[in-house]
């Protein structure tokens, strides 16, 4: 048996390792399209900040793991798959035989239609090679922009503060981490961080980038001119599923998955932020590209691969995000559900809200600020789909009672399991 594990992020790794646990004899290839060893895109502000080298972004940090495990890592990128022939062409023009293949691709930086983004001193914040860029040109006291203050926005923001640069983020939502958090809560994130030295342009787009005095200009749609350095493009992603056309695999917004990772190609798998898989709070199939979900689905996808059938029961969305000091989180349906209650406290002074929604008598969704003790009770309550009782009703009228409410609740359960 031939695994090929496409992909050396997260799920590759995991799903690799995962596979070797359960198929002691099986070859098993895991292919990586960057000339690094496996590593993860979250640690890179780490080294940006000079707090790992670029080795503490390594996912597993033993030398000679990979070997360790009886796991041939090679590099390579891949331009075809031809499924019924069980081949992947590779861009050097060599081939892979499979016979069973795990497709976690992942995804790569959008890069928005703005004239001048092609310039030197313009970069993403998504490779090693991008942070080795972006190191060399963001020294203390350099203008730099930031284009994007979404959730990967907002953790490279926080590194280049803590370099000590003069930083402008232009966000063209109303707010930061949109699709993360309310009006209430990314605004309060965004006051934080200009409290903190960070000049924070929302609902402002980015219409041209020219030759400047510090090496270019930004300018956006309101007529600024921006000095910078260094312009930084955190934009959003897209998956890399381009190498797919006339494969056959059913493809969406991203790959099309059953619930036990299975593409519509017959032991072509696949997991990661390229694949839609069942969402735990709608049910339906999402794309949710956080780390935590990748690895739960290169671990559950091998073990579908291996023999060991593993249904998907759904992942949480959920995103717990620290910038400037700052902790925001936000989990399940944080936007609320048709017909569902909503409750709210706001306490800006000392920077705290919690939003907490509800469908019945059951927490579905919620959103904290500075509130880093309710994190695990939100994912808590929402994931075990508990019956609050006279509970919801408190809830509604203090949700600051959160943590009497979990205890209550979890205590009340286990009474009645036992």
């Amino acid at each position: 048996m031939h695994y090929l594990v496409l992909g050396a992020g997260p799920a590759g790794v995991t799903a690799a390792e995962t596979l070797r646990k359960h198929d002691k004899s099986a070859k098993i290839t895991l292919l990586g399209g960057e000339p690094e060893p496996p590593y993860s895109r979250m640690a890179i502000p780490y080294y940006l900040i000079e707090k790992v080298g670029e080795d503490g972004t390594y996912l597993r940090q033993t030398e000679g793991h990979y070997e360790q495990h009886g796991i041939d890592y090679v590099h390579g990128t891949a331009v075809a798959l031809q499924g019924k022939a069980k081949r992947l062409k590779l861009e050097d023009g060599s081939e892979l035989q499979y016979d069973k293949l795990l497709i976690c691709t992942g995804a790569s930086p959008i890069s928005p239609p703005v004239p001048g983004l092609d310039r030197p001193g313009i970069h993403n914040c998504w490779t090693l090679e991008d942070a080795r860029h972006i190191a060399e040109l963001s020294q203390k006291g350099d203008p730099v922009v930031l284009m994007g203050a979404g959730f990967i926005g907002s953790i490279i923001l926080e590194a280049l503060a803590l370099k000590g640069v003069n930083l402008t983020v232009v966000e063209m939502g109303d707010r930061m981490v949109p699709r993360m958090l309310d009006e209430t809560a990314g605004n309060m994130l965004k006051d934080w961080c200009i409290d903190k030295g960070v000049r924070v342009l929302t609902s402002t787009q980015i219409s041209e980038v020219t030759d400047g005095s510090e090496g270019l200009t930004v300018h956006t749609k309101g007529g600024e001119a921006l000095d910078a350095r260094l312009l930084v493009v955190a934009a959003g992603v897209q998956p890399n599923i381009s190498f797919l056309a006339s494969s056959g695999v059913e493809i969406d917004h991203g790959i099309i998955v059953d619930q036990y990772m299975r593409t519509s190609v017959p032991d072509v798998y696949a997991a990661g932020d390229v694949c839609q898989a069942i969402d735990f709070s709608t049910q339906k199939a999402e794309m949710l590209a956080i780390q935590p979900v990748a690895v739960e689905h290169g671990r559950i996808a091998a073990q579908n691969m291996a023999g060991k059938p593993t249904p998907h029961e759904g992942s949480l969305n959920m995103n717990v995000l620290e910038a400037m000091g700052l902790i925001t989180a936000s989990f399940g349906l944080w936007m609320g559900v048709e017909g569902g209650d909503s409750c709210r406290m706001h306490d800006p002074e000392n920077n705290r809200y919690l939003r907490l929604e509800f469908d019945g008598n059951k927490l579905v969704g919620g959103q904290s600020v500075g509130l880093t003790e309710h994190v695990g009770m939100l994912r808590g309550l929402i994931q075990t789909e508990l019956d609050l009782g006279e509970w919801k009703n408190k809830l509604m009228k203090s949700p600051e009672r959160l943590p009497e409410a979990y205890v209550a609740v979890a205590q009340h359960n286990f009474n009645i399991s036992a």
